[in-house]
């Protein structure tokens, strides 16, 4: 890596994914202060990187999920030549790796597969067996050619804006006084990755009976899930505020809260990112593979016969795997927390 080195990287475009992606950029710096870091992403994204202090830059990628867009991908390639030195493609899909070739940036890392020869030409081995996390493939892509040892992956760490929480509390009139607990119900993959709802409005019945101001946070897309669980609490100090905040709002106000309760989602990364306590949920998914990255979590997952299975609804029919986590047991996990 030389000094000064510009570099774009090909980001990914889960919420989680993304968080999880500044232990690359921050691997990056630590190696080359002076290197700038391009992060080429979805719309939403950019104000998210915008809190990540090692990144110079978002470039959007007017694309939606999925879509190939092979002239946008020419012109925007096209806009960025010269740009750039390096470019470390994260994806491991063909069209990910278009926008740098077409840039002509002049080395191009990713990992080997979906027929991308040519398009990168510095292509890394993939070891699903030594690459076991996500995190550890994204900082992979960050080491020199030839370079065995895989450093521990440094954890995420985003900036808080202490003043835009002060005012996002007063518009949202939430309560001052007594802890605040984050609870995060949702997670966009799907329901087998959801603890039920009614373990949500239990835990969240309980804590406000104990003082502490409940926090229901998410997207518009999960606000009646929201809604469900304010409800069914029975308490006056749950507040729902599925889609009353922007992503980068709710990183404010995770930020605020002495304990996350979440499913293997993006926000249980960002509540993790942001030195919030971290109680994780899994149910299809599994915290070898995406957990969260910080020393301050507690993870709740059953190890079934049938887990990870990875799908979006349960296969056997049963959701043992998250019916089983028992309310009482997280909730005396964050009780003394709070303590």
């Amino acid at each position: 890596m030389t000094a000064s080195e510009k570099i774009l990287v090909v980001g990914p475009s889960w919420v989680g994914d993304m968080v999880m992606a500044q232990s690359l950029y921050r691997l990056l710096k630590a190696r080359d202060s002076s290197a700038a870091i391009d992060v080429l992403a979805p719309g939403w994204s950019l104000p998210l990187l915008e809190r990540m202090p090692e990144v110079s830059g978002g470039i959007e990628l007017p694309l939606g999920h999925g879509e190939l867009g092979l002239g946008k991908r020419r012109r925007l390639g096209r806009a960025l030549r010269g740009r750039y030195d390096r470019a470390i493609i994260l994806p491991r899909s063909l069209k990910s790796a278009l926008v740098p070739w077409f840039a002509r940036a002049p080395v191009r890392t990713g990992f080997r597969g979906e027929m991308r020869y040519g398009l990168i030409n510095d292509a890394r081995p993939f070891d699903p067996k030594k690459l076991n996390q996500t995190v550890r493939r994204f900082v992979a892509l960050g080491l020199e050619t030839g370079e065995a040892a895989l450093p521990e992956p440094p954890e995420p760490a985003l900036d808080i804006d202490e003043a835009a929480r002060a005012r996002l509390i007063v518009r949202l009139s939430l309560a001052a006084e007594g802890p605040v607990v984050a609870l995060m119900p949702g997670a966009e993959y799907g329901p087998a990755k959801q603890w039920p709802p009614a373990h949500f409005a239990g835990l969240a019945g309980r804590l406000g009976r104990e003082g502490a101001q409940v926090w229901v946070l998410g997207s518009s897309k999960e606000a009646p899930l929201g809604r469900e669980i304010e409800e069914k609490s029975g308490s006056r100090r749950v507040r729902n505020l599925c889609g009353e905040t922007t992503l980068v709002e709710a990183v404010d106000l995770l930020s605020a809260a002495s304990v996350a309760v979440s499913n293997d989602s993006g926000l249980m990364h960002v509540a993790a990112a942001v030195g919030t306590h971290t109680v994780a949920i899994y149910g299809s998914s599994t915290p070898d593979f995406t957990p969260p990255l910080t020393g301050k979590a507690t993870v709740h997952y059953r190890r079934l016969s049938c887990s990870p299975c990875f799908e979006r609804e349960c296969p056997l029919g049963h959701l043992d795997c998250l019916k089983g986590i028992d309310v009482e047991q997280v909730f005396a996990g964050v009780k003394a927390r709070l303590a």
